[in-house]
């Protein structure tokens, strides 16, 4: 089991990241709030993870703290809750305001994540209050994180607009949804984290 990561960012292409430990390369998914996080290109970082497998691959998901890690592996004992759903799950909102939403068993804000309707909102509250609370309090946001000002551009000179709606569909929006929410968000100076957390921000704003 990989359970943590420490290496040089290669590459940032949201919500995967590419990490160089030690000459190998790991392809790490990573949700949008621990993205937003992210040194630059070329820097170092450390992110916990976890490793699942399945029939067809070995996928690993990084995180800032060990509270998101722990909070991504409860939602994943969600009935109905996969890996991809968890992933956008902690890219439309932080832990914070995903606890909120499940204590006010605010099912409307839930609703809004890709993929969830009316009844896994549901199953959300119901099967995480307990959990939520053995967890704890999240961590607090890092004094030191960039902000959406100052977000790093990604390592190729890709069109920002299209790799934010390719990380969108990514997170499990529709490709028309994701399309839309990206260049309403976009003003043309926006890297694509910043097109990113606008528009996840538009749909669950705090």
């Amino acid at each position: 089991m990989i359970g943590r990561l420490r290496g040089e960012i290669i590459a940032k292409h949201p919500p995967q990241v590419l990490i160089d430990c030690g000459g190998v390369g790991y392809e790490v998914e990573a949700p949008m709030s621990t993205f937003y996080d992210l040194p630059a290109v070329g820097e170092s970082v450390t992110l916990v993870t976890h490793l699942l497998i399945r029939d067809d691959a070995h996928v690993l998901y990084g995180f800032r703290s060990e509270h998101d890690r722990a909070l991504f592996r409860a939602l994943l004992r969600v009935t109905g809750v996969g890996a991809k759903m968890a992933l956008a799950i902690l890219s439309g909102m932080d832990a914070a305001r995903f606890a909120q939403c499940v204590e006010q068993e605010d099912l409307a804000m839930l609703s809004r994540l890709p993929g969830i309707g009316k009844k896994t909102a549901q199953r959300l509250v119901m099967e995480m209050k307990d959990r939520i609370a053995e967890l704890g309090d999240p961590p607090a946001p890092s004094a030191g994180a960039p902000a959406a000002a100052t977000a790093m551009p990604m390592t190729a000179p890709d069109d920002p607009l299209t790799d934010a709606i390719g990380a969108l569909i990514a997170l499990g929006y529709k490709p028309p949804d994701a399309n839309r929410m990206a260049r309403a968000a976009d003003d043309g100076a926006k890297t694509s984290e910043e097109i990113i957390r606008a528009a996840l921000k538009s749909v669950t704003p705090s």
